[in-house]
């Protein structure tokens, strides 16, 4: 995948063609007259700091739906709150098509414990999916581990001594950490921050020893060798990191993975729900799209909103029984 360098060139491109559109909208709209959806540039709220697999995901299929549909889909990254921050901005937002949530599976795991806005069927709605990700166990090159049994033995030896990162509080990266904590029978202390991006620029300069996180995020680090990964989060194999065990080999319980969609603010019209989904849908088959999605373990999630919508409810229904097991996410 790109680098953060490309990334940070194209965000910056797309505000370039914002500006330039903005500048020019059809007098037809300035008259007062309908306009066809676009009519005017698009903001992709993403919860997280810059970095983190829902941006990098955001961006793929932001660039394709500019090209498609002829007005700037611009992300604007508001972190904050495990991702509360920019969900209730969202839910508050003109229900016009003109402002979406990049959702993970902090909304999820939030709205499961009451803590947030809901997506299933309250202050917003599900519009279509991006993908599913496996999770990896990393951790800092220095730490004298290289397998996963040998990470669990060394938690254990050093009872209170590791530090462990993760994406915001109520994230799939802290819960993970949380359910490996409670089924390894060791503790660590936890270092919360507003997104995947500054988490892993921590762990690879060794101010946090480990952290759960996406494989779309941590690509990057794992190709340059800064980071090390031990095992992935579902309970099979990867094929981008078929080296890798399942956590479930070790903790036979364990398994979790990253839940990537698009919503909009409850009232969003039907009409404009559809077009979103049909065009969500087209850029995740798209071929160049989709094999970037491959090389860093992503399977994009396919269906209309209904499909999607359901798909969503099952997805909180499994988690809403691992936050109650795990006492909260914030814990």
């Amino acid at each position: 995948m790109p680098d953060d360098t490309t990334f940070t060139r194209r965000a910056l491109l797309q505000w370039a063609a914002w500006s330039a559109v903005a500048a020019v909208q059809p007098a037809a709209a300035a008259a007062g007259a309908e306009a066809p959806y676009p009519a005017r540039p698009v903001t992709w709220v993403i919860p997280f700091a810059p970095g983190g697999a829902t941006g990098r995901l955001s961006l793929l299929i932001c660039d394709r739906l500019t090209r498609r549909l002829g007005q700037p889909f611009v992300l604007d990254h508001r972190p904050g709150a495990g991702g509360n921050v920019a969900t209730r901005s969202v839910a508050s937002a003109a229900p016009d098509g003109y402002t979406l949530l990049a959702t993970s599976t902090a909304n999820i795991i939030n709205a499961s414990a009451g803590t947030a806005p809901d997506i299933d069927g309250g202050d917003l709605v599900p519009v279509a999916g991006m993908a599913r990700t496996p999770l990896l166990l990393l951790v800092n090159k220095e730490l004298p581990v290289k397998t996963l049994a040998e990470f669990l033995a060394y938690a254990r030896a050093n009872p209170g001594k590791l530090s462990v990162g993760t994406a915001g509080p109520g994230t799939v990266q802290q819960l993970s950490a949380e359910l490996f904590r409670t089924l390894g029978g060791i503790s660590w202390s936890v270092v919360h921050y507003r997104g995947s991006g500054p988490a892993l620029t921590d762990l690879a300069s060794g101010h946090i020893h480990a952290m759960f996180d996406n494989t779309a995020s941590a690509t990057d680090l794992l190709r340059s060798g800064k980071i090390r990964a031990l095992a992935v989060s579902t309970r099979e194999r990867v094929e981008s990191f078929p080296q890798l065990p399942p956590v479930a080999d070790v903790l036979p319980a364990f398994e979790t993975s990253g839940f990537y969609g698009v919503a909009a603010p409850r009232g969003t019209p039907q009409p404009i729900v559809e077009l979103l989904n049909r065009e969500i849908n087209a850029a995740l088959a798209d071929p160049a799209i989709a094999k970037q999605f491959a090389e860093v373990g992503a399977t994009p999630i396919t269906g209309d909103s209904r499909i999607y919508a359901s798909t969503y409810h099952a997805e909180i229904m499994r988690w809403r029984k691992l936050v109650a097991a795990q006492a909260g996410p914030t814990k």
